[in-house]
């Protein structure tokens, strides 16, 4: 599976974004999605997670009312809705697959990332 997210840009706080995560590959349907962030001078952390089915969605407390995911097995396309942006919410967004059920598995294969900049 390879993944190509997108959607990334600069946008005012309160500004909302669509970040998309299109996977090749028809196994892309087994896979769990999850989408992770990584601002400058931090480490990687979780944002958002969603089974293969759609059927169990998680959230970081961070993002939690603010953020959706949600996907499209028939477009091999997962995506994260960002609405209500803060300037903390700046980094580089990775999505990544896995055949896990909880969001903090392993994942197998990462996307390259876009960067999101929120500004004040």
């Amino acid at each position: 599976v390879q993944l190509q997210a997108s959607g990334g840009g600069l946008v005012q706080a309160g500004g909302s974004l669509r970040l998309s995560c299109a996977a090749s590959g028809r196994a892309f349907s087994t896979y769990a999605m999850g989408w992770f962030r990584q601002a400058p001078g931090k480490e990687r952390e979780f944002v958002a997670f969603v089974t293969w089915s759609g059927y169990r969605i998680y959230y970081a407390n961070s993002v939690k009312g603010r953020f959706t995911v949600s996907r499209d097995n028939a477009k091999n396309t997962v995506y994260l809705q960002m609405n209500s942006l803060k300037p903390e919410d700046t980094a580089v967004y990775y999505c990544a697959a896995g055949m896990t059920d909880t969001p903090f598995g392993r994942y197998d294969y990462w996307g390259q990332g876009t960067l999101v900049t929120v500004s004040s």
